[in-house]
């Protein structure tokens, strides 16, 4: 038995689902695609997976069966661990180098995985004649997500309408993302703000000031959200409105604690009222976080209704919100807002959390707007980002601002940042 084998079955019998997905993430292309089933149906059996539990079985039984083979892979794709179905679809083509339907699968494996250079060279390797649709869109894609515009541009000029009508939205949102790049024009894969601008439509409102040349390049890791981060969040947001000449008449609360914080500083920041939240025209939504949002409210806010602004203050970049937000303040993996309790050491050496503010919110929206919005200068490092530098961005893209839904995207796109476990 391999030392891999034998480690992952050490945490199977542990029930460590998590810890053998890990272990999986490091090991699996290096272990038989067998091994790799015997260790996942019993942790699929676990998580109540039924289809990738079978699926894994039926590799197990057939361990070079190229149906078998394939089934695993979509099962993993589809339960999120596509990167496990990598090497097995690799497999697959070495035992049927022209199965166009595994090729295509590796293509959305290595997307879900956010290896899109990776995607475009195994098209553009693929031994047979590749289809506009989705072969060609594909490639299309998959190079702008990997920074590449010349060839993302010059593939989709390529393309003519889908037969199938199901692939027009996904045309829509790539010319959209097109015509974002050439507002945005970002420079390097080092823009984050123009980088997100083009890929989700929204204006990135401040870059993290630490770690920008070690490997976050702008966003947050872990943070902690203080009232001062909020009030400059909300500064900026309003710099955003007065950059462009718009004038919300009404903030609509969110019903969740933290969007109402936030939403009654926003109100009282701009000098307009306050009501329940609704998807009428003409309002300024404010979230904390889009991902305590309910579904309904997702869903309402997907399709924006006219002149309606979207704004969100911590916007997770490893697991973005169904939706994305028209002006985001910050872009974090892990972030605490200080009203939940700030991390705290007692006399013991202990870590802990402090106890909730339990205060009205209108109270917390008080102090956010009585805080110090002074910029945190952080190590030095991250490039100066003054007012007029978020202006001048907002002014050269304004006219692809607020255009098409508000479609959530995945990867974070040719900007790496550090994640961590």
């Amino acid at each position: 038995m391999s030392e891999e084998l034998a480690r992952g079955r050490a945490l199977v019998e542990a029930g460590d689902v998590g810890g053998l997905l890990r272990h999986l993430r490091a090991s699996a292309g290096r272990m038989p695609v067998a091994d790799v089933a015997r260790l996942m149906e019993p942790a699929a059996a676990r998580s109540g997976f039924d289809d990738l539990r079978a699926a894994a079985a039926a590799v197990i039984a057939e361990p070079d069966g190229a149906r078998e083979l394939y089934g695993f892979a979509g099962a993993c794709v589809e339960r999120g661990v596509a990167f496990l179905a990598v090497p097995v679809l690799r497999r697959v083509l070495e035992i049927v180098p022209d199965a166009r339907a595994a090729l295509l699968k590796l293509a959305e494996a290595l997307e879900q995985e956010e290896r899109h250079a990776e995607a475009v060279t195994l098209l553009d390797g693929s031994s047979g004649a590749l289809r506009p649709w989705p072969d060609r869109y594909l490639i299309a894609y998959n190079a702008l997500m990997a920074g590449d515009l010349a060839r993302a541009r010059a593939e989709f000029d390529r393309l003519p309408p889908p037969e199938d009508s199901g692939w027009l939205p996904a045309r829509a949102r790539l010319e959209r993302m097109l015509g974002r790049a050439d507002a945005a024009r970002p420079a390097d894969d080092r823009d984050l703000r123009g980088w997100h601008f083009t890929l989700t439509g929204g204006v990135l409102a401040e870059l993290s000031p630490y770690g920008f040349a070690d490997g976050m390049t702008g966003r947050y890791a872990y943070t902690g959200v203080g009232y001062e981060s909020c009030l400059r969040g909300l500064l900026r947001l309003r710099l955003v409105l007065e950059t462009t000449g718009l004038r919300p008449q009404a903030v609509a609360l969110l019903p969740d604690r933290s969007g109402r914080i936030l939403g009654l500083a926003a109100a009282r920041l701009l000098g307009v009222p306050a009501e329940p939240f609704s998807a009428r025209p003409g309002t300024l939504v404010v979230a904390y976080d889009l991902n305590a949002a309910a579904p309904d409210v997702l869903r309402a806010l997907w399709e924006r209704a006219p002149g309606q602004v979207l704004y969100e203050h911590a916007t997770c970049w490893t697991d973005p919100p169904a939706v994305s937000a028209d002006v985001s303040g910050l872009l974090h993996q892990h972030a605490a807002a200080q009203w939940d309790g700030v991390l705290r050491q007692a006399p013991d050496g202990s870590v802990g959390r402090s106890e909730a503010d339990a205060r009205p919110a209108e109270a917390i929206a008080d102090d956010i707007l009585a805080a110090d919005p002074a910029p945190d200068l952080g190590d030095g490092g991250t490039p100066d980002d003054p007012d007029h530098l978020l202006a001048a961005f907002v002014t050269a893209v304004a006219d692809r601002w607020l255009d098409g839904a508000r479609d959530r995207v995945p990867s974070p796109g040719p900007v790496r940042s550090s994640r961590f476990a």
